[in-house]
């Protein structure tokens, strides 16, 4: 019985997995540019079908992202010997569900930019002063809340690889992979937020002329290893 239980988790958690990579990879696919640079195109609400689509598929991602961790959770209990352990089991389970609690902030703040991008297309507020601020603020909203949530997944990440090492769920050279992996990726984040600290903000109005020069939208994160 236990053996089918586990079994039924493991195919659970699969699945998950894959609709979460899946949806954050289509979520890319679909927006395009459309997503990219600091407050977002005046032009955003000329693409608001691709934006409402990949939202919706980075919603699903949030949601499993979350799922995983709330399956594995009991798989990871089975094997936790220690009060560390079952400690460490526990906050995985929270630094996923903080990861996609994140993601839904971001997505709130993008349909809140689009709301504002419509306005632009108003005759005469486009120099808006307070709009551009407005644009401006939001977009740091989506930036930062995304680049927040995939830092909490690397500290996750860090915690799953050590309870899968000592469990030996999987290869020891897969755990091993991760945990050098993680940290790397969260310098990597940080260092993004770093240097748009550092970086002067634009505003909403200005994106039609410069789009081209813009980096690229926030990465999607869909989770490394479950």
């Amino acid at each position: 019985m236990r053996v089918r239980s586990e079994r039924g988790s493991a195919i659970a958690v699969g699945v998950l997995y894959i609709a979460a990579t899946v949806a954050g990879v289509l979520s890319k696919v679909v927006s395009g540019t459309s997503l990219a640079g600091p407050g977002i195109s005046a032009d955003l609400a000329t693409n608001e079908t691709r934006v409402i689509a990949a939202a919706f598929l980075l919603l699903v991602m949030a949601v499993t992202v979350s799922g995983v961790a709330v399956m594995m959770y009991p798989i990871l209990m089975q094997d936790a010997d220690t009060k560390v352990k079952e400690g460490l089991s526990f906050w995985y389970v929270g630094t996923r569900i903080a990861e996609g609690t994140l993601f839904v902030v971001a997505l709130l703040g993008l349909f809140a930019l689009l709301a504002l991008s419509k306005a632009f297309v108003t005759p005469g507020v486009a120099g808006d002063s307070s709009l551009q601020m407005a644009g401006t603020v939001l977009w740091v909203v989506w930036d930062r809340a995304w680049m927040l949530g995939q830092s909490v997944f690397c500290v996750g990440a860090l915690m799953l690889y050590y309870l899968l090492y000592e469990s030996k769920r999987v290869p020891r050279w897969l755990s091993v992979w991760g945990l050098i992996a993680a940290p790397l990726m969260l310098v990597a984040g940080f260092s993004l937020v770093v240097n748009l600290v550092h970086r002067p903000s634009t505003s909403i109005s200005a994106q039609r002329t410069d789009r081209h020069r813009q980096r690229s939208p926030p990465t999607v994160c869909t989770g490394i290893a479950v």
